[in-house]
C-alpha cells in the first residue's frame, strides 16, 4: 500500500549522464508504481568527477567523486532524494546522509567491449602491446595478472564519450572494460564481447543507491519500497568490507557475493595496480538482517588484514 495518502512532491536529483538519467528514470518508475499519488520534479548536475575528464579518478584523491555535489543539494534542502550508482558511494556517507534503499542489482560483472578492427576477438585473442581502456585501478590490477601480455591506459568521460573514443577510426585504444549494468541499462548489449567472470566487481556494482536525509521521515518511508531485500544484504556486506579497508570507489578492492538458499558468501581481493601482489580471502554466513550482513562484512575484512591487504593499500 502507498503511503502517501495525498498528493506529495519528490525531488529526485541525478548527474546528467545519459546512463545516470537511464537509472534515475528506473527508480522514478518504481516509486510511481508504489505511489500513484506522487508528483516527482527531476533536477540533474554535474558532480566533480563530471567535471574533471583529464586526471585519473585516482589521482584526485575524493571519495565522494559523482556524489558530492548531490549530497550538498539534499542537504540544502533543493532535493529530498539522490540516486546513485551504489559504486560511487563512499562508504562514509555525510552527517544527516541515509542509504534509505538499495535497489534491483543487474548484472554485477565487468565486461569487454572491442574497438571495431578486434570484433569477434577476446582480451586473450589480442596482439602483445595491444591497450585496454580503462578508469578502474581494481580492473588494472586483476587483469595485468591474467593478461600480461596486454597494456592498459586510461580513459575518460561518461559511457558513450568512451565508446567515441574506443569506435575512432585512430583510436589508441583496442578494447574498453566497463560494467556490465551500465552498458545494459543504455540497451548497447550487444556490444559486449564477453563478460569478465574471473575479475571480481566493485563494491556495490550494479546496484542503485537511494540516499536521503536522515531526518525526513517521510521521504524515508516513501523510498522504503525500493528496497530489494536480498542486494540489500549482499550490498551491505560488500560495504562493510570496503568501509574497514579504508577503501574508496578508486582503491583495487573487488568483491563478489553469491547466495546458497539463506547463506550468505563474500569473496574479496585487493590487489597491487601493477599486478605483482595480491591478497584473497572469503567468509560465509546465514543473513537475515543488516546486523548480519555487516558483521559478515567485518568478518571477510578482518581475514583481509590478517593476509596482508593493509600493506598493499598503503602502498598505492
Amino acid at each position: 500500500m502507498p503511503v502517501t495518502q495525498s498528493p506529495v512532491t519528490l525531488r529526485v536529483g541525478s548527474r546528467d549522464s545519459k546512463l545516470a538519467l537511464a537509472q534515475t528514470e528506473l527508480i522514478i518508475g518504481e516509486l510511481k508504481k508504489a505511489h500513484p499519488q506522487l508528483t516527482i520534479e527531476l533536477s540533474t548536475m554535474k558532480t566533480i568527477g563530471d567535471k574533471k575528464q583529464d586526471v585519473a579518478m585516482n589521482k584526485i584523491g575524493d571519495k565522494g567523486l559523482f556524489t558530492k555535489e548531490l549530497e550538498t543539494a539534499l542537504a540544502e534542502d533543493t532535493i529530498d532524494v539522490v540516486v546513485h550508482s551504489l559504486k560511487d558511494m563512499p562508504t562514509q556517507l555525510p552527517e544527516n546522509m541515509l542509504l534509505a534503499a538499495i535497489h534491483g542489482r543487474a548484472d554485477p560483472r565487468d565486461c569487454v567491449i572491442m574497438a571495431p578492427r578486434n570484433q569477434g576477438k577476446n582480451l586473450k585473442d589480442l596482439a602483445k602491446g595491444s591497450v585496454v581502456g580503462t578508469g578502474s585501478v581494481r580492473r588494472v590490477a586483476q587483469l595485468r595478472r591474467q593478461y600480461p601480455h596486454l597494456k592498459f591506459a586510461d580513459v575518460r568521460g561518461n559511457l558513450n564519450t568512451r565508446l567515441a573514443k574506443l569506435d575512432a577510426p585512430d583510436s589508441m585504444y583496442d578494447a574498453l572494460v566497463l560494467a556490465v549494468a551500465g552498458i545494459e541499462r543504455l540497451q548497447l548489449g550487444a556490444r559486449i564481447a564477453h563478460a569478465l567472470d574471473t575479475v571480481l566487481y566493485a563494491v556495490g556494482q550494479g546496484a542503485l543507491g537511494v540516499e536521503v536525509r536522515a531526518d525526513d521521515v517521510q521521504t524515508c518511508e516513501l523510498v522504503a519500497c525500493l528496497n530489494s531485500q536480498s542486494v540489500r544484504l549482499e550490498c551491505l556486506a560488500e560495504r562493510e568490507v570496503m568501509r574497514v579497508l579504508e577503501g574508496g570507489c578508486s582503491v583495487p578492492i573487488g568483491v563478489r557475493s553469491s547466495w546458497d538458499g539463506k547463506q550468505l558468501e563474500v569473496k574479496c581481493i585487493v590487489a597491487s595496480p601493477d599486478g605483482s601482489q595480491a591478497v584473497e580471502a572469503s567468509a560465509a554466513a546465514q543473513v537475515a538482517n543488516d546486523d548480519q550482513a555487516r558483521a559478515l562484512g567485518m568478518q571477510v575484512a578482518a581475514l583481509m588484514r590478517e593476509r596482508g591487504a593493509d600493506a598493499v593499500l598503503k602502498a598505492i
